[in-house]
């Protein structure tokens, strides 16, 4: 008889692995190693607080991903959240305040939530909000950023709190960059590198991967340029499809399995770097990882949702908390049945489904 998966076991030994990876990556600087070796602390009790929820019969998550704002200055080819309507030129409509997220920053301390990816839009135009998630050193914050924004008064916000982490989306060398995200890009992310190098600041970058950069992105002289400038992390994210005309820029099977082993290959030659891939080998963790399994997304309006790639919610973490939302009608539903085990194409099996999680919201 198969053994049971068991998806909290499986997303605790993720989390210990980033960081110690992320203590390996840290040891040559000591502002950066001490924090490490403090957050390490604060992971072991966090993971203690979610195995009691557990014994209650309530799965928490590790990880959020909060989209903190609908603004974005960049319109990159095949933004999923444009395409999503999350992400708009106007004036951003019911956002959440800076000390709305505040409030649902302490929750998920409470809860034992350990990271919280800050993503968008553009989060760097939420300068309170940066702030206030400055205040909860237990917790990890990636920033996703396009690094136009980061300036001086920036620079030294995160010297100040290294619980707070750039990490800027870069598409590959200039071409591929400028291309995706527009002429200069690649410079402005090169300047920031050299920057943060020179005041001895971690950072990482995330890269979105597709059929056309995949053999790019994934070499040695590509990740050697990323390390030169000191970049300590590097999160491969996945294309995943936002319409029938860019199906084409979605990973293979073949191109999956790959990227996993060049992932554990890089790993093991790049010491001083921690190297993630987003969504990640679905078929070693029991099927996807959203929808509460592993992480949920919070939208800039508080509603929540499976994942970014997703956007379906029937509750709002102001109503409901964290706590209610994690318990919400679609995603018991989503978590008891097999859709986020099926087989699927383009890296996101809730994308492949939408049909399914629509017919989902209409039976509450």
């Amino acid at each position: 008889m198969e053994k049971e998966f068991d998806i909290q076991a499986y997303m605790t030994a993720g989390v210990e692995r980033v960081v110690k990876d992320s203590i390996r990556a840290t040891l040559k600087d000591p502002a950066e190693s001490i924090f490490m070796a403090k957050f390490a602390l604060a992971t072991k009790k966090a993971s203690d607080i979610r195995k009691k929820y557990e014994g209650e019969g309530i799965h928490v998550p590790p990880f959020l991903i909060a989209s903190i704002t609908s603004n974005c200055n960049l319109h990159c080819a095949g933004c999923y959240s444009r395409q999503n309507d999350a992400t708009k030129d106007c004036e951003p409509v019911n956002q959440l305040s800076d000390e709305q997220w505040l409030t649902i920053f302490d929750e998920a301390e409470d809860l034992g939530i350990s990271f919280i990816l800050l993503a968008g839009g553009e989060p760097l135009l939420r300068k309170g909000v940066i702030k206030a998630a400055a205040k909860k050193p237990n917790i990890l914050f990636p920033i996703f950023t396009n690094g136009v924004f980061i300036s001086d008064e920036y620079f030294e916000l995160f010297d100040k709190n290294r619980n707070l982490v750039p990490i800027m989306s870069i598409e590959g060398h200039k071409e591929a960059t400028d291309s995706r995200r527009g002429e200069g890009i690649y410079d402005k992310l090169i300047s920031n590198m050299e920057t943060f190098k020179k005041n001895s600041q971690i950072f990482g970058n995330s890269v979105t991967v597709t059929t056309e950069n995949f053999d790019d992105v994934l070499s040695d002289d590509f990740v050697s340029m990323l390390q030169g400038y000191g970049c300590k992390a590097v999160i491969y994210v996945e294309y995943v499809p936002v319409s029938d005309e860019s199906k084409h820029l979605a990973l293979s099977e073949e191109q999956e399995e790959q990227l996993r082993a060049r992932i554990a290959t890089l790993r093991e030659d790049y010491e001083d770097m921690v190297f993630i891939s987003f969504p990640g080998d679905e078929k070693s963790s029991g099927g996807c990882v959203a929808a509460g399994r592993g992480f949920f997304h919070i939208n800039s309006h508080g509603g929540a949702e499976p994942c970014p790639f997703s956007p379906f919610s029937d509750t709002n973490v102001m109503d409901m908390g964290l706590r209610g939302a994690i318990s919400s009608h679609l995603f018991q539903v989503l978590q008891a049945g097999d859709i986020l085990k099926d087989d699927h194409v383009g890296g996101c099996v809730l994308f492949e489904k939408k049909d399914q999680v629509e017919a989902i919201l209409k039976e509450a």
